[in-house]
């Protein structure tokens, strides 16, 4: 009997989980809520590179053509998903959103499989792989005294360029790898100013130093015991970066591996330290609240910003579709990945952040889901 998939997205994560479960004999249905593969991607700031090599980002069966260099672009990132899917002759449905999973029982067997309702009916299958993404819904801080803000507030998500934003007084607020890519990309392009508001600093890393990529040293690292990498990392950084403490960028207190470990990778610097360095990117503290027209910072600094770029995360989610199954746990995140099931039949991928790389995590995600619900068939 063929093994029935619905995965549910069409990103990077479920089209590597799709192909790789249909090379393995099943019968797979990928549902995508957009009319696009790599929907996402479509959506991201124009600048937008890999911060992972071509060679360590391909997905199971395909390579990355040459031609897309070593740090391939969004377009090129979009190109490859369609040119994945064709490749492998998926089977996508475009314009369906799953609303609910719930395991039942088959007519007439005692076995148990899903049931999937969706904004155009319910389907059932054997096994379901929730591919929703990472970066699902952005997330805007409700700070004290934004709807008396004269200016604009707008999600990291909504950015595209810089040209709507030049002449302006510009503050970004949040200093993950988002943040710190377009604040710079603002002050290299024409914004009046360009402050970067920062909570906790970040570990920062080099994305490459010549030939080596960070990317290389996030594998040699990750499976070496977290008190050992966290001591080994303020060395490297203090022989590979300037000292920022002065300009607001101080080495963390905690950990290099220990702050991978609660979900917060380091930025990649393609250019912040210099525009830090230089003045165009100036950090400043963490938003507490608006003021009328300013903003008040943590230290009780005031900026009056024209604009707030919040680039300040996004949550997965799940909880509409998956919430009632005990398969989430803190801040929404599914409590099992890596390949393995959060319920009988119901596998999660994507939705890790790991240092090595999301597409190369997401390939080996893909093809331990597909030996493990392919498992005696």
């Amino acid at each position: 009997m063929v093994l029935t998939v619905s995965v549910i997205g069409a990103g990077p994560a479920g089209l590597a989980a799709a192909a790789t479960l249909q090379h393995r004999g099943a019968d797979v249905t990928v549902l995508e809520k957009s009319e696009h593969v790599g929907n996402a991607w479509r959506h991201h700031y124009d600048r937008l590179h890999l911060h992972t090599t071509r060679g360590l980002s391909k997905l199971p069966g395909l390579a990355i053509p040459r031609e897309y260099g070593r740090w391939v672009a969004r377009d090129d990132v979009v190109r490859y998903l369609e040119a994945y899917a064709a490749h492998h002759g998926l089977h996508v449905e475009h314009g369906v959103e799953v609303t609910r999973l719930d395991r039942s029982a088959a007519d007439g067997d005692a076995a148990r499989r899903w049931t999937i309702t969706t904004t155009d009916g319910t389907r059932t299958a054997d096994v379901v792989v929730v591919a929703t993404g990472y970066n699902h819904t952005p997330h805007l801080p409700d700070w004290p005294g934004q709807d008396g803000f004269p200016g604009d507030v707008v999600h990291a998500s909504r950015y595209r360029n810089p040209a709507p934003y030049a002449g302006k007084h510009v503050l970004v607020a949040g200093v993950g790898n988002t943040g710190a890519e377009i604040a710079q990309d603002l002050a290299e392009n024409g914004a009046a100013s360009v402050h970067l508001a920062v909570r906790t600093p970040p570990h920062i890393v080099r994305r490459n130093q010549g030939p080596w990529a960070a990317q290389y040293t996030g594998l040699l690292i990750r499976h070496l015991p977290t008190a050992l990498v966290d001591a080994l990392c303020v060395p490297v950084r203090r022989a590979s970066l300037p000292d920022l403490a002065h300009l607001g960028l101080p080495i963390p207190e905690v950990g290099l591996a220990t702050r991978v470990a609660q979900g917060a990778i380091p930025v990649q610097d393609i250019g912040l330290v210099a525009a830090v360095e230089a003045g165009t990117v100036r950090v400043v503290g963490a938003v507490e609240r608006f003021d009328g027209a300013e903003v008040v910072l943590a230290d009780g600094a005031r900026l009056a910003p024209d604009v707030v770029l919040a680039a300040t995360g996004y949550r997965r989610s799940l909880e509409p579709v998956v919430g009632h199954l005990g398969v989430l746990g803190e801040r929404g995140k599914p409590v099992a990945t890596n390949g393995r099931p959060a319920a009988p039949g119901l596998y999660f991928t994507g939705f890790t952040n790991p240092i090595s790389g999301m597409f190369l995590e997401m390939a080996a995600d893909a093809r331990r889901i597909a030996r493990h619900a392919t498992r005696g068939r």
